[in-house]
């Protein structure tokens, strides 16, 4: 995708600054959750930035890096061969597909990918790849044989969505086309043993295209589906997840100062009110799109990132680690070329990551979903730069407080939560005490739990 992406997005979903998601008349039933998505953290491997050779089975010797920092679901951007007709760049687009059903030999075999799976599964560790079913490269090895498979203008030229002048719109009205794309998924399901496919533009495939897919794939095994999209109705029977665009496109706002905090428990409610019952959402800071055509995550949110990092662990849903991410890589990654892979240690920043990632793990108020706990807010004096939100399932409760704005604030609580806490991340104690004016510097915040 290029830089056009976010107002695309945006106009496309109908989504203003502040709103979420387009409403449904009510919550709708959501597809059945396997039980390995309900604590997972979500880590997105850029295969041709993870390591200098940028290699299957140079990736595959960090399996076990991965899992102790906590990743659970690894998606891998897409695997396939790139068109070299109207290639972007030295290497191309990941996302300019020339065979659907083949590794790219920048990368590696089938065999290496299919033994990679094999280690992740063995480590406890689900797969899903990377799928472009509304366009493909410009040398799709379909388009010599199936030209009716794509669509044309009214001048009889082929079309290319946006401005992805490397590949062509495939056409949705053709049933062979359909069963194509169908059969090039359950490929990868039944050669692979992969758990599951995120999306790419997923609003822009006719959602009966969905429906019928994950009927035929789920015949195979249960899958884990994402959708690249904020689009409520995806999740009627097709997905699992959507991104939670609304959410990461305001934590920049309030980082700017455009925005306040308060507007988040706007969108998180209407999220819970308006999408499908028991549907996920994929909060994150960043991921490739952003990283590369926004800016790192310390670009767009400065001394904020932890602050903003924490909250996507709390926040109903599921969180997102990009490539780098966890070591606290402040890089751009090149999108066509091969770029300087991060120095993969266990620093602080990836003592951070791993420490939210047990979190997420061993608090059951956490579990992504209906099996979650409620979201609660509480008052504070200071609406506009601390927000205090809980997740409460039981007795248990998971609480962040934080100061989202730049200057240090003093404010009370209207409520003060009863029993024991301890800071999660430092492990000390900690008392509520009614009537205390409490302090908190530029975007500190504290992670409390009970129990």
């Amino acid at each position: 995708m290029s830089n056009v992406y976010k107002a695309a997005f945006l106009a496309l979903m109908g989504l203003a600054a502040t709103s979420c998601t387009k409403s449904v008349e009510q919550p709708i039933p959501a597809t059945e959750k396997p039980e390995w998505t309900r604590n997972a953290v979500i880590y997105e491997v850029n295969l041709r930035q993870f390591t200098d050779d940028g290699k299957i089975t140079t990736f595959a010797t960090h399996l076990p890096y991965l899992k102790e920092l906590g990743a659970d679901i690894l998606w891998f951007m897409p695997i396939h061969p790139i068109s070299e007709v109207n290639r972007k760049g030295e290497l191309g687009s990941y996302y300019s597909i020339k065979d659907y059903k083949a590794v790219n030999p920048e990368f590696g075999t089938l065999a290496d990918f299919k033994d990679m799976v094999n280690q992740a599964h063995e480590l406890g560790m689900k797969v899903i790849i990377d799928w472009v079913a509304n366009h493909s490269g410009c040398d799709n090895v379909w388009l010599e044989q199936h030209p009716d498979w794509y669509v044309y203008d009214e001048n009889g030229k082929l079309v290319q969505p946006w401005d992805w002048t490397d590949t062509y719109k495939l056409n949705y009205n053709n049933p062979e086309l359909r069963a194509a794309m169908t059969d090039a998924m359950r490929f990868w399901v039944e050669e692979c043993d992969i758990d599951g496919f995120r999306c790419d533009v997923a609003f822009m495939v006719p959602m009966d295209f969905w429906l019928n897919t994950r009927a035929e794939l789920e015949k195979i095994k249960p899958l884990f589906m994402l959708a690249e999209a904020s689009e409520a109705w995806l999740l009627d029977g097709a997905f699992d997840m959507l991104y939670n665009w609304p959410a990461g496109f305001l934590f920049d706002q309030i980082y700017q100062g455009k925005k306040d905090i308060s507007t988040l428990d706007t969108i998180v409610r209407t999220q819970l009110d308006t999408l499908a019952v028991d549907s996920y959402q994929m909060n994150h800071i960043t991921n490739h799109d952003r990283n590369t055509w926004d800016g790192t995550e310390f670009e767009r949110l400065g001394d904020g990132v932890k602050a903003f990092a924490a909250l996507t662990y709390i926040m109903p849903g599921m969180p997102l680690l990009y490539t780098g991410q966890e070591v606290g890589y402040n890089h751009r990654y090149e999108f066509f070329k091969k770029d300087t892979p991060a120095t993969l240690e266990k620093n602080d920043w990836w003592k951070f990551y791993n420490k939210l990632n047990t979190l997420k793990h061993e608090r059951k108020a956490l579990r992504a979903g209906l099996e979650g706990g409620k979201w609660i807010t509480y008052n504070t004096s200071k609406p506009e730069s601390v927000l205090a939100c809980s997740r409460v399932l039981g007795d248990e409760e998971t609480i962040l407080i934080g100061n989202f704005s730049n200057e240090p604030v003093y404010f009370l609580y209207d409520y003060v939560p009863r029993g024991e806490f301890k800071n999660y991340l430092t492990g000390e104690s900690f008392t509520f005490k009614s009537g205390d004016e409490q302090r908190l510097g530029p975007w500190e915040f504290l992670i409390l739990v009970n129990n």
